[in-house]
């Protein structure tokens, strides 16, 4: 443990200094008057109003848009494995589909919320609709990437061997295309949470979105950024967590 701990430390010891650091700076900006308090409020007087309102926030907010992220992040996997996976098999599946999904990040989020709006109403459905619509993308382009560019030699070597199509895409080209999948995971995971807050802002009655937006309104801006702390660190241990689970899946498919 104190192992652990000694190298953690060791890794990102620099990282947390700079924090620290830029934290003090802001903090000591916000308090000698240079910069106007609901413009930038400071460290510590978010991290009171994050006290203040941790019971709204908590028990209410951040649930609800976990919620989001989490059902968002779940469809769009199940989604973009099923799609790469066949766009992988056929190539003319490739070739109606890749366009489409070239185009619909072409297309700014904050143009189509609202017809996911009109269409689903102020339900929890058109938050995930707008989630999907972020994380879809960097799932289905990792796993087709991922798969069509993994160990030709190793294809070659099987199909020597009498391997069919199938057994290739299970023994060499899934292994390989394994590490470039997380990365798009961990992307996905991202841009999930990124989803859901712009869903939020603009059609919701809960989650931290909703809760920033009507807090700007007021004119709170130590509010706005409580709960834009806590979507950065629901980004983060979201992130950590399928690094995680990525460091796991590889280490089982060295042994």
């Amino acid at each position: 443990m104190k192992s652990r701990l000694k190298k953690w430390t060791g890794d990102y010891g620099l990282f947390i200094l700079v924090v620290f650091l830029l934290v003090s700076i802001w903090e000591w900006i916000v308090r000698h008057g240079m910069i106007p308090t609901f413009i930038l409020p400071s460290p510590s007087s978010i991290w009171k109003s994050l006290m203040e309102n941790r019971q709204l926030l908590l028990a209410e907010h951040l649930p609800a848009t976990l919620k989001e992220v989490l059902i968002g992040f779940a469809l769009s996997l199940i989604g973009g494995v099923v799609l790469g996976v066949g766009m992988h098999f056929s190539r003319a599946l490739e070739k109606v589909l890749y366009p489409f999904l070239v185009i619909s990040q072409t297309v700014p989020l904050i143009a189509i919320s609202p017809i996911f709006i009109m269409w689903f109403g102020y339900s929890i459905w058109s938050k995930i609709a707008v989630t999907i619509l972020t994380a879809f993308f960097p799932i289905v382009v990792s796993i087709y990437d991922g798969l069509k560019n993994g160990g030709e030699e190793y294809r070659e070597l099987l199909l020597t061997m009498g391997a069919n199509r199938w057994h290739i895409f299970k023994k060499v080209q899934v292994p390989l295309a394994l590490p470039v999948f997380m990365s798009g995971l961990k992307m996905s995971i991202v841009y999930c949470v990124v989803g859901a807050t712009i869903g939020e802002w603009l059609g919701a009655s809960e989650g931290l979105g909703y809760f920033s937006r009507r807090m700007s309104g007021n004119l709170q801006a130590d509010a706005v950024f409580a709960s834009i702390f806590l979507l950065s660190l629901l980004g983060i241990v979201l992130f950590l967590l399928i690094g995680l689970i990525e460091k796991q899946l590889l280490k089982n498919k060295i042994r």
